[in-house]
């Protein structure tokens, strides 16, 4: 062996120097300086199957990295080994197969008879190509490492390749002598090769995903689905049509969602996107996603971002594919199905859906067992739950249609668990600006066009700063469901259990919380919240320095925000960026610089400071409350504040910093306390002097959230104006709307998204959960509880933005004289 060894010594060093000049390492995860081996120790490295090239790129790598050398002999006792082997292929050869444990065998004896002996294992998976598993096509023989294993031939065929794509990843060294028990020497044996082997297997199903099978034979197997046969069955003869005719028409349906996944099409569009990405932004950041990597091998993943911009999803798959993980099938809407661009969509992992097929049950049978097969053989998913973009910048009430699809699929039975990711995507400059910008407006939605295509692409020479892309706290929908429906495995198998329809809301706004909880700050939208803080739209850049400092250091102290990023530099720079991007003007003056904005472009910011506006919800309703009073104590806060929390927690999906709202309260007051904003008294808190920074600083943060405070403030004076049970949900969201829309009029404001109809929705919703209104035959009803409510929340309100808001909820015509005017005066009391 020793003669054979020094006669394949040339030939090694040949092979060696070809792959470093021609093998290019794109990923090596993690990094080698991360890998934490113990000097003191021997390693040994453990590479899934034989493989020559594999043997020949480890030996480079450590090489380059200061690695301890594969090629190394290492002793234990009588016992020699080289630093790395490979476990036994599975395949029958002419000759007798090794057992599947015998490599370490000699090794666990050492270690055996020498106590003080250790052995550290580090598995290496190295994958030449990144092709998922697939029945048909050509590169099926040229992907070396779909889940197939390969022969010598289409090895050498994947290494040309894929040679610019190679990656590498080291598994967590592992103590051999840990892994030794009592057993027998042979069950031992078995046992480490077990653990090796499920961890291979692991990195396998995160980088590559299941196998994929051809898009013909996934069409044809789901047609032939015996649910979806009988419900052909049922619609054929509720239509009268024949059987085959509406079998072509459930294809035809299959056809159109399904989607065909292509490894070319993924290599393209990861080379194209790559230089994209760096045509349009200077830099694209990736924060929380060690904890899905380890997710990855044993769960099912459903990735569940927040929509902003139309290149959310393919942004999204860039990132996971560049991180070593399978891009996921991506629900799209039926718009985008267009030519050209659809077509590869649909091979980039796009399946695509209607709007609503709530009233063709067909269609809604094919979708569902379409997801339901992803879903059960592994495939990673990502949909998003807003349904749309945000045309506001906040985040949308989730829609329960995918939830509930999901949810059902589970019941069905999987074949691993299923986790949620939640990812917050933050801009500082949406591909999309032009267009928010008209329907901020008013303006109607604009059908998709291939042409817009073309639009983005002479966009390429605009700066568009950078993208930030945070994962939030994945969900397992396991714990889950036991938290919020624990009887949930007694009704596995029901279609449509009892508690379905109550759990899914709840699966959406906790989703919403995880995805908000994990927002990015960046230098647009903190030049947003304060700019727009400001009454004429103008401030000295001195002072928005300073906000913005004070913005940067109360998320840095607010717990539970470890998720969200927060931006680098100095706020000089990032006033800086804001100006570069063409949000702001800086404009010299003989007292000092100004910084201020035109109606246009205001209008624009408000898209940005939404964004983000819930990261400061409970500080900024705090200082809200020194607005009209200089001096407050605990009990006079936990009373005026504690009603109010409810419905700003539901607009901007966010959730306490704590237990519960009078513990969060305090340690709000302290945090404010400890950044000057607040001074503590023996009766409470009081806040800084008229003249003060300090004050200036805390009347600007009290402004984020005077405008959902207006909207209720106007919601509830519109319902309490009329009797209990007078009102249909309909009929008050409309006057509220309309009520909003008043007042930005007469203030002199350009923003259409403080009267959106949606936000007035989510206040009723706030309410009803809260048991302040209810539904009676069709309309609202409330008791004196909530007038009562609202009268005690007043004093947050100074008298001058109190008698504003009155005047604006006030009807027109005579107060008095009608059938209204008792329930007015009774208003007029709560509301004064």
């Amino acid at each position: 062996m020793a003669l054979l060894n020094s006669l394949l010594h040339p030939l090694r060093v040949v092979l060696r120097r070809l792959l470093t000049a021609w093998v290019e390492l794109r990923l090596i995860e993690p990094a080698p300086e991360r890998l934490g081996l113990d000097p003191t120790r021997p390693t040994l490295y453990v590479l899934p199957h034989p493989a020559l090239s594999d043997r020949l790129l480890l030996e480079i790598v450590c090489r380059r990295h200061g690695l301890p050398a594969p090629e190394a002999r290492w002793r234990v006792g009588n016992v020699t080994r080289r630093g790395c082997l490979a476990l036994p292929s599975h395949k029958r050869r002419l000759w007798r197969r090794r057992s599947p444990d015998a490599p370490f065998g000699e090794l666990i004896d050492a270690l055996a008879e020498h106590p003080d002996a250790d052995i550290q294992l580090v598995p290496v998976s190295v994958f030449w190509g990144r092709a998922p598993g697939k029945t048909f096509g050509f590169w099926k023989l040229l992907a070396a490492d779909s889940w197939q294993l390969t022969g010598r031939l289409r090895r050498a065929l994947s290494m040309l390749v894929n040679a610019r794509n190679v990656e590498l990843y080291w598994g967590e060294p592992l103590s051999l002598r840990e892994l030794l028990d009592e057993r027998p020497a042979a069950l031992t044996r078995r046992k480490v090769s077990r653990v090796l082997r499920v961890h291979f297997r692991r990195v396998r199903t995160r980088v590559l995903g299941p196998d994929l099978s051809h898009r013909r034979t996934l069409i044809a197997g789901l047609i032939a689905d015996r649910e979806i046969q009988r419900v052909i069955d049922e619609t054929a003869t509720a239509q009268g049509l024949s059987h085959a005719r509406v079998e072509r028409r459930a294809r035809r349906y299959a056809r159109e969602i399904a989607s065909n996944t292509s490894y070319p099409v993924l290599r393209f569009l990861d080379q194209l996107l790559h230089r994209l990405w760096n045509r349009l932004y200077a830099g694209v950041r990736i924060n929380g996603l060690e904890q899905v990597k380890r997710l990855a091998g044993d769960h099912t993943l459903v990735y569940v971002p927040c929509h902003r911009s139309h290149i959310d999803y393919l942004l999204l798959s860039y990132v996971l594919y560049r991180e070593g993980l399978m891009p996921p099938h991506i629900a799209a809407g039926r718009n985008l199905d267009m030519p050209v661009v659809g077509a590869l969509l649909r091979r980039g992992g796009a399946f695509f859906l209607r709007r609503s097929f709530k009233d063709n049950r067909l269609y809604g049978a094919v979708f569902n067992e379409y997801l339901h097969r992803l879903l059960a053989r592994g495939h990673p998913v990502e949909y998003f739950i807003e349904g749309g973009r945000s045309r506001s910048g906040r985040l949308l009430a989730p829609r329960p249609g995918m939830l509930a699809m999901t949810l059902r699929s589970y019941l069905r039975g999987t074949q691993r668990g299923v986790a949620f990711v939640p990812v917050y995507i933050g801009y500082e400059k949406v591909l999309e600006s032009a267009s928010y910008l008209r329907e901020l407006r008013g303006g109607r939605k604009k059908k998709e066009s291939p042409l817009d295509l073309f639009r983005v692409l002479g966009q390429l020479r605009q700066p568009f700063g950078r993208v930030q892309v945070n994962v939030g706290e994945p969900l397992e929908l396991d714990d889950f469901l036991d938290a919020a429906a624990p009887h949930w495995r007694d009704s596995r198998h029901e279609t449509r259990p009892a508690w379905l329809s109550r759990t899914v809301p709840l699966l959406g706004r906790e989703l919403g919380q995880r995805i908000n909880a994990a927002a990015a700050l960046n230098p647009v939208n903190l030049t947003a919240l304060v700019l727009l803080a400001t009454p004429h739209r103008a401030i000295e850049a001195d002072l928005l320095e300073h906000q913005m400092t004070l913005l940067v250091a109360l998320q840095r102290s607010q717990p539970g925000g470890s998720r969200v990023s927060l931006p680098e530099g100095t706020p000089r720079e990032w006033l800086a960026e804001a100006q570069w991007l063409g949000f702001v003007e800086r404009r010299s003056q003989g007292l000092g610089e100004l910084v201020l904005t035109d109606g246009e472009r205001a209008t624009l910011l408000t898209w940005y400071r939404n964004n983000v506006q819930h990261l400061f919800a409970l500080p900024a309703l705090v200082a809200f409350a020194f607005r009209n009073n200089a001096q407050n104590d605990l009990d006079t806060l936990d009373q005026r504040l504690a009603p109010a929390w409810p419905l700003i927690a539901q607009e901007q999906y966010v959730r306490l910093p704590g237990a519960d709202f009078r513990q969060a309260l305090q340690a709000t007051l302290a945090t404010l306390v400890d950044h000057g904003l607040l001074e503590r008294t023996a009766q409470g808190w009081q806040r800084p002097p008229g003249h003060s920074l300090a004050n200036q600083q805390l009347q600007l943060l009290g402004r984020l959230v005077q405008p959902t405070l207006e909207r209720g403030y106007l919601l509830l004076a519109a319902l309490l104006r009329q009797p209990s049970a007078s009102l249909t949900r309909d009929a008050l969201e409309e006057r509220s709307r309309q009520l909003a829309e008043r007042l930005t009029l007469l203030s002199g404001l350009n923003a259409p998204e403080f009267f959106d109809r949606r936000l007035f929705s989510s206040l009723l919703d706030s309410l009803e959960a809260e048991g302040w209104v209810w539904e009676s035959d069709g309309r609202l009803a409330f008791d004196d509880l909530l007038g009562e409510a609202l009268k005690r929340s007043r004093s947050l309100f100074d008298p001058e933005l109190r008698h504003r808001l009155l005047q604006i909820a006030r009807p027109a015509g005579p107060a008095a004289g009608d059938d209204e005017a008792p329930s007015r005066a009774a208003a007029q009391q709560a509301t004064d």
